[in-house]
């Protein structure tokens, strides 16, 4: 049985997370990257940069699936851009998920959010568009991460905590329960 293709777009550190995902996942072959002009015919893991965001509107006629693979540590505004012009040419953003993560059944993710290795998503958590959920982050019971956040690397978001639109949780910080977050939450913190 032959699997649907995909296109990454951006070819950075994090889509060399991003591809290890989708190897795992095993759902989705990778035909190329999208990446900068300049890129062009470089490879990122084995995987040619086959274009530039020019090239997505001709890209689209061979290939439905795309996934942002651009991270999102300074600023989200590329990856919003980047999700607003895949949805207008139609690109189909699915959830990438790893094998190696645990989401519970009664979890909701939306499109376009990849969840890495390592991650647990517990029960009754809703998680938006277009967002990171990054190695071995623990989202209890009853969170609700918005669109276009990223919850990074061992950080931990405790039971019913809501996540605004476009924040940034950083890596190792944990939160306390019931609470909201709104913005940059640096690395390590303690959010009461």
């Amino acid at each position: 049985m032959s699997k649907e293709k995909i296109i990454l777009v951006g070819g950075g550190g994090h889509c060399h997370s991003v591809i290890d995902v989708i190897e795992q996942e095993n759902k989705y072959d990778i035909l190329g990257i999208i990446d900068l002009k300049e890129n062009i015919g470089k490879k990122v893991l084995g995987y040619e940069i086959i274009g530039c965001d020019d090239d997505l509107e001709n890209i689209f006629k061979t290939c439905k699936n795309a996934i942002i693979t651009i991270g999102h540590i300074k600023s989200n505004k590329v990856r919003i851009n980047i999700y607003n012009k895949l949805k207008q040419i139609g690109f189909y953003l699915p959830m990438i998920v790893s094998p190696l993560a645990y989401v519970s059944k009664h979890s909701v993710i939306e499109e376009g959010t990849v969840i890495m290795h390592h991650c647990l998503i517990n029960a009754n958590v809703k998680i938006g568009k277009n967002c990171i959920i990054n190695t071995k982050a623990l989202v209890e019971h009853d969170v609700v991460v918005k669109d276009n956040c990223h919850i990074s690397t061992a950080s931990v978001l405790n039971g019913n905590v809501i996540i605004k639109e476009n924040s940034f949780f950083g890596s190792n910080a944990t939160s306390k329960q019931s609470i909201e977050i709104d913005g940059f939450i640096k690395a390590g913190s303690l959010v009461k």
